[in-house]
């Protein structure tokens, strides 16, 4: 556990990114309604997810991390949740099929509310109101009393968290997932793509094997692994006092966990040295995601490893990478470098979407198809040159048929993007283009293991 932490200790430390409220009784009364309610997820669960993530580590397994930039409340509905969670069993899928490794799963949902701006403020003909910071502090219409911070929010967002996991735990476990279902995860509109054809020939093998167990005398319906999955949640813990609120102290062992979600990330601008975010995530026992941009050095790095997790806990950090398609190769290496001569045991994931963001001709914000896969190949590229595990990939995504991200085989122009561009944030993946990437990183990871079994012999 850690020494002189407290779930409020964050206080004493430095913090960006965090809204001001003008009522401040108001965020406290907030604040211990929260606290009595109900934890959305268990210390026995972030600690099941900690020991997945420790075989990623040691190189035994993938890290699959997705869905949406930020959750909203306009765009809740069960079709939208299970949407998502079926383009990312069909990644899965893929990616252990074509692999023959064990991918851990993790949503981006079911807290994945609040954004950190480049600007606290946003300009529109010549008014000037405070930004939009997600729909657990503001709303996006602008306006000045949307825009004005809310802890009411914050109560919304736990419902509709509480909602979202409530449906996820439902398909993971209650026969959604059956591998038996392969062939119906298919969603209608992704015919047009050559990649839905291809998960077609994997789905057909998966259900040939399937029939060959069955006639060994295995009976599929019969081994649990066949009929659901684990699936883990996880956001950025931006908002620390929603996060503190639902921060528990975990019966069985006294660690403190934040019950918020399995998992928890430290965005690019809020993991310097002294960061208030840096010191509220390094008491809780969850596993902790870290994003490591161009910005960050590797003495840093291993500074802020040191602090989350002094005891080199296996499972517990995650470093996602994200350095835009022409700095990866550049960049990271190293950061690799240092946190292999330290021996710290790390998953490193990568995050092709954040460092890849333009503006379109249209006017809209796009996120290029080839920019994204390049960097991911740049990505495995340098773990094969350094001789580390490229264990995992992080995306903003959607099972919708959004036009967001040009390029891909759907090949989105930029004309298009103005036909079904929904985000409230960040442009996503569609669930066509999602499943083209995964295949992807199924000829890479085939490549790292074929470039393994050489060297082994």
């Amino acid at each position: 556990m850690a020494t002189n932490w407290n779930p409020q200790s964050w206080m004493a430390h430095e913090a960006k990114h965090l809204p001001v409220y003008p009522d401040a009784a108001k965020l406290a009364n907030v604040e211990q309604t929260l606290s009595t309610f109900p934890p959305l997820v268990f210390a026995g669960e972030a600690r099941a997810l900690k020991a997945d993530l420790a075989e990623v580590a040691a190189g035994k397994g993938f890290l699959l991390q997705g869905g949406d930039c930020a959750e909203s409340f306009a765009e809740f509905h069960p079709n939208n949740i299970r949407d998502t969670f079926r383009v990312l069993l069909q990644m899965a899928v893929v990616l252990t099929f074509a692999s023959k490794q064990p991918v851990v799963k993790v949503g981006r949902m079911a807290g994945q509310f609040a954004k950190p701006r480049s600007s606290p403020v946003e300009v529109q003909g010549g008014i000037e109101l405070p930004s939009y910071l997600g729909d657990n502090i503001n709303g996006i219409e602008f306006t000045p009393e949307s825009r004005i911070p809310d802890p009411d929010r914050l109560l919304r967002a736990y419902s509709q968290s509480a909602a979202t996991l409530n449906l996820l735990r439902a398909f993971a476990t209650g026969g959604y997932a059956n591998l038996r279902q392969v062939h119906q995860w298919t969603l209608d509109f992704m015919d047009r793509s050559p990649w839905a054809a291809k998960f077609a020939e994997v789905s057909g093998r998966i259900g040939e094997a399937l029939d060959f167990m069955q006639a060994c005398g295995v009976d599929p319906s019969s081994v649990p692994q066949l009929q659901g999955t684990s699936f883990y949640t996880s956001h950025e813990a931006l908002l620390l006092p929603y996060e503190q609120a639902l921060t528990r102290q975990d019966s069985l062992t006294g660690q403190w966990y934040d019950c918020s979600a399995h998992m928890l990330w430290i965005g690019d601008r809020t993991r310097f040295e002294g960061s208030a975010h840096v010191e509220f995530l390094r008491g809780v026992g969850n596993p902790i995601g870290m994003k490591c941009g161009p910005s960050l050095s590797p003495d840093a790095l291993l500074k802020l490893l040191d602090t989350l997790n002094p005891a080199r806990e296996a499972g517990r950090i995650t470093l996602i990478s994200r350095y835009g398609h022409d700095k990866v190769e550049a960049g990271l290496p190293a950061l690799v470098r240092a946190v292999k001569r330290e021996g710290h045991p790390v998953v490193w994931s990568c995050d092709p979407m954040h460092g890849n963001v333009i503006k379109a001709e249209s006017g809209y914000k796009t996120r290029p198809f080839d920019r994204i896969l390049t960097e991911v190949r740049g990505f495995f590229a340098v773990h094969r040159a350094e001789g580390t595990h490229a264990g995992g990939i992080h995306v903003e995504m959607t099972g919708r048929d959004v036009t967001e991200c040009t390029g891909g085989a759907v090949a989105i122009s930029d004309e298009a993007l103005g036909d079904r561009y929904h985000t409230h944030c960040d442009p996503r993946l569609n669930a066509a283009q999602s499943l083209e990437l995964a295949f992807l990183l199924a000829e890479e990871l085939n490549r790292e293991a074929g470039d393994r079994a050489r060297q082994a012999a």
